[in-house]
């Protein structure tokens, strides 16, 4: 029986009704711009599994349009799109009129079916019944086509159409933002304002959206001004948009501004402006409104825990980070795969690889980047290997696929194990590999002391001229000492990046090592004449939840005299058992710290004032934000054994466990 014969029928039977719906489209189909993978078999379900699938039209009377549009509707809405095409061919075929609430529902279904050339006949049942002009039906087509044709195809709708309103104008702006083009998006939003057209909140917050994408703040205060005057700058929704505007503009003052005089603020609100000072860099902010939020009776989501947690992936937030950890549990928030990747994130950069492996142990569902964020989470901690075992466990028991920043973790797994066969094949393996993998293959090469092979791997790939290529092969120059292929590096660098002031240090303590005084003297007066400003080392360590801070040779603290104190008494302790300071400064990326005592560096005045106020077997953690030099690492090993306590410290390239007089990173960093 064919389609037609079948739909003459007022009573169609239920296997009739399936094979009908089952070849309404043919192959020659064309595919919408934004691909939703349907298919009929799909789709379709037995009609006898719903308890009012199909009997209900042969009950319906022949002409009574608004009985049709509510089975139309309600296939609609129970996700049957074939159905609903297959019932509005009846309903004509049946002699019913449709209307204007009609043509919406079949434009809709024709769009989630991919069935473009029922669209396209809707459209030419529109113009023939006089709908064509019909706010809904215009707002339908062009949703439609924008779905299949692209926003320029919906644009020709919309301005053949002699009603305009506030919908129409904005789902346009819409479809250009859903192709990337802010501006015609915002050059339609003005439009609209000088056509008088009654302006609503998604229509500002579709604007403010297509501004923070140009992040254009001068046309975003514009914007705010009109939402002030209309008097929807109230709206929590128009609000919300506002305030993520100004973050994408960079402009956390006015967003702060903003969020203050908002007369309402939703969960949203909070997780927007908490997501901006996090964002910059303003931590301790965005904390402290965590807990105002809290206290004000706002309840996080998902979202506002996803957000906060990055302020507390530091050695110094530790302590918030297991309070946050504590919230999500008491309040019930649903540990989905975002929350779960944030909290394991958060504990392996704030110390605690092993809390982050718990939680990556009861995660039900793992996405890619929950084993990215362990694998580089155990590298990091100086369990490479662990790492690279479990980049094989993802391969052969996951259903994930390993993407490249995966392979990237994998690499560098395999470079802290120093697993350089292992890193070879895997390499291999990266169909389409980018200067992040190259960089790791060299750095893996360089730490074993394969200087003549990564060389060869540079030269032949022709990728020296990327600076983090050179800084990978430093960081074997570094582990072997290899000072006079550092200093030609350094002098790479330097071409490369000649406002990077690291760079001259780098050369600057090459230099002083051999004791070449006039080049390094020759050399600050370079950084001094060029207006580089190498980078000051400092150290952080929270104590009773506070920040403390230290500078090199720092004696600003109330407790200075304790401190230095303690140290010295460290050294005697140290000296009894052997230890021998080592003095080698040699393409180290620190000046200061050459010419002050090792001991009045800032780690070691962060390490000592944490052991003087921690009782018991309390870990000593502590971060620095540029590299622990020789001497410190040394001295710190020694200090783990004497004290007997478990001291971490995290610099800019990973984690240092010292415990009994060894250290986690084999002393290769």
């Amino acid at each position: 029986m064919s389609l037609i014969q079948s739909l003459q029928c007022c009573s169609i039977s239920t296997q009739a009704f399936t094979k009908a719906a089952q070849t309404i489209e043919g192959p020659g189909q064309k595919q919408p711009r934004h691909h939703h993978h349907h298919h009929p078999a799909q789709t379709i379900r037995p009609i006898g599994s719903a308890p009012t699938a199909y009997q209900p039209l042969d009950q319906i009377p022949l002409r009574d349009t608004f009985a049709w549009n509510s089975l139309l509707r309600a296939y609609l809405v129970d996700g049957n799109s074939w159905k609903t095409i297959l019932v509005y061919r009846h309903m004509l075929l049946c002699g019913a009129r449709p209307d204007h609430r009609t043509l919406p529902a079949v434009l809709r279904a024709s769009g989630l079916s991919d069935a473009f050339s029922n669209g396209k006949q809707v459209h030419a049942h529109a113009l023939k019944l006089g709908f064509a002009s019909d706010s809904y039906v215009v707002s339908a087509l062009m949703e439609f086509y924008g779905q299949f044709e692209g926003a320029d195809i919906a644009a020709m709708v919309f301005s053949c159409s002699n009603q305009k309103n506030s919908v129409s104008w904005t789902l346009l702006a819409k479809l250009y933002l859903t192709e990337d083009k802010p501006s015609l998006a915002l050059q339609l939003f003005h439009q609209m304002v000088n056509s008088n057209v009654e302006l609503d909140a998604v229509a500002l917050v579709t604007a403010a959206r297509a501004c923070g994408r140009l992040r254009s703040v001068h046309e975003g205060k514009k914007l705010h001004e009109i939402a002030r005057k209309t008097g929807l700058e109230s709206d929590v929704l128009v609000g919300n948009s506002l305030m993520k505007m100004y973050l994408e503009c960079k402009r956390i003052e006015e967003a702060r501004a903003l969020f203050d005089q908002m007369p309402s603020k939703d969960a949203a609100s909070w997780t927007t402006i908490i997501s901006g000072y996090v964002n910059n860099g303003g931590f301790n902010e965005g904390l402290k409104l965590f807990r105002v939020m809290c206290i004000e009776g706002v309840r996080p989501d998902s979202f506002t825990v996803s957000a906060i947690l990055p302020a507390c992936a530091r050695i110094a937030a530790h302590k918030h980070g297991m309070e946050i950890h504590g919230c999500i549990i008491r309040r019930h928030i649903q540990m989905n795969p975002t929350v779960s990747n944030a909290l394991m994130d958060m504990y392996v950069k704030s110390g605690s690889v092993k809390a982050a492996s718990n939680i990556f142990d009861r995660m039900l569902e793992k996405d890619a980047i929950s084993w990215t964020v362990m694998i580089v989470g155990y590298s990091l901690h100086g369990r490479g290997d662990r790492g690279v075992s479990l980049f094989h466990h993802m391969k052969e028991n996951s259903i994930v696929l390993p993407d490249g920043t995966t392979f990237a973790a994998a690499l560098h797994a395999c470079r802290t194990a120093c697993m350089v066969e292992e890193g070879r094949q895997l390499f291999t393996s990266i169909k389409q590999p980018e200067v992040e993998h190259f960089a790791m293959m060299v750095s893996l090469l360089a730490r074993v002391g394969l200087f003549d092979e990564a060389r060869t791997f540079v030269e032949d790939l022709r990728i020296g001229c990327h600076a983090i290529v050179q800084r990978a092969m430093l960081e074997g120059c570094r582990v072997h000492r290899n000072t006079k292929m550092g200093k030609r590096i350094a002098e790479q660098l330097i071409e490369l990046e000649p406002l990077n002031a690291e760079n001259y240090v780098l050369m600057l303590n090459a230099y002083a090592a051999n004791g070449k005084w006039d080049v390094v003297e020759g050399l600050r007066e370079m950084i001094r004449d060029m207006g580089l400003k190498p980078k000051k080392a400092y150290s952080w360590i929270e104590v009773r939840s506070k920040v403390h801070v230290f500078g090199v040779g720092d004696v600003s603290h109330p407790r200075s005299q304790r401190i230095y104190w303690e140290l010295g008494c460290l050294m005697k302790r140290m000296k009894k058992v052997g230890y021998v300071l080592d003095k080698d400064f040699s393409l180290h990326d620190v000046d200061e710290e050459r010419e002050c005592i090792p001991s009045g560096h800032s780690e070691m005045l962060a390490v000592a004032f944490g052991l003087i106020s921690m009782q018991g077997s309390t870990t000593v953690r502590v971060a620095k934000n540029l590299s622990v030099c020789r001497s410190c690492h040394a001295s710190l090993k020694m200090v783990s054994r004497v004290v007997g306590k478990e001291i971490v410290l995290k610099d800019p390239r990973v984690f240092h466990h010292f415990k009994d007089g060894l250290c986690s990173c084999r002393d290769m960093w």
